[in-house]
């Protein structure tokens, strides 16, 4: 007893509560979505540790926002219509929140992966060409960042050591990852392997590829940049640049007109 309350509220009472409910939600909930949870929560380095988990947390916040929001309209003593009306809306806000955060992890997951493949092509060249297997020269990446990169390289070698294959322990990472240059780099080293293509050779080739592609998203955004501009420039920086500009000469003609008088 003792043991348990020295535990975190979390896991004392919040996390039993969440098995609970996700126990009960696994029933209800088609297998089809249960398995695109799972993917997506792969994708995104499973920052809940089951599609089961994840759905108990959908449910959970979609009670918790429809509850919130009838308290607040019992208190603003606002008609019983519009309690069962936002009280719908916040639990649906509730149940999709995680979803659209979710997709955010991923989004960002994605985002620093493309931005590692790279340098991470380098090290691998440079290794492979030292004379190092293909696999340590995944351990150098592994051990040299700190990234979601690395850290899907240091899986997929964790996997091999527990007697799964190079190729599909390749293949499951870029399923994970959902990175189209990742797709790529997979396909070319299992081809590589399979027909006996020099793996330095392939591996140059994909850094240059990348280093090409990196180039040219930096050239998207560059010309993108313009258009992202116009929103604060018209609506934000203009107004307030023709208020300091214009302030003084309306405020002098408004005095003048309220002395009677012309302003020129």
């Amino acid at each position: 007893e003792e043991i348990e309350l020295s535990q975190p509220f979390s896991e004392r009472v919040i996390l039993p509560l969440l098995n609970g409910l996700a126990n009960s939600v696994t029933r209800f909930t088609p297998r089809r979505a249960i398995e695109k949870a799972r993917k997506d929560l792969e994708m995104a380095g499973r920052p809940v540790r089951s599609p089961e988990m994840f759905y108990a947390i959908k449910v959970a916040a979609s009670i918790f926002m429809g509850v919130i929001s009838l308290l607040v309209l019992i208190l603003m003593r606002q008609p019983f219509l519009n309690q069962i009306i936002f009280s719908i809306v916040g639990a649906t806000i509730g149940f999709i929140f995680p979803g659209v955060w979710l997709g955010g992890r991923i989004k960002k997951r994605q985002d620093e992966i493309v931005k590692a493949m790279p340098d991470a092509m380098d090290l691998l060249v440079i290794c492979v060409e030292a004379g190092l297997g293909f696999q340590a020269a995944m351990a150098k990446v592994a051990e040299k960042w700190d990234n979601e990169l690395a850290i899907g390289f240091a899986r997929a070698l964790q996997e091999v050591q527990l007697g799964k294959t190079l190729n599909n322990a390749l293949r499951e990472m870029e399923q994970n990852m959902g990175v189209a240059d990742m797709t790529s780099f997979v396909a070319a080293i299992i081809q590589a392997t399979s027909f006996g293509v020099s793996l330095a050779k392939v591996l140059r080739i994909q850094a240059e590829q990348m280093r090409i592609r990196r180039r040219q998203r930096a050239e998207k955004k560059a010309q993108e940049a313009p258009i992202k501009m116009l929103f604060p420039l018209a609506f934000l920086i203009f107004p307030a640049l023709f208020i300091v500009l214009l302030g003084p000469a309306a405020l002098l003609v408004v005095e003048s007109f309220s002395n009677g008088g012309s302003p020129f």
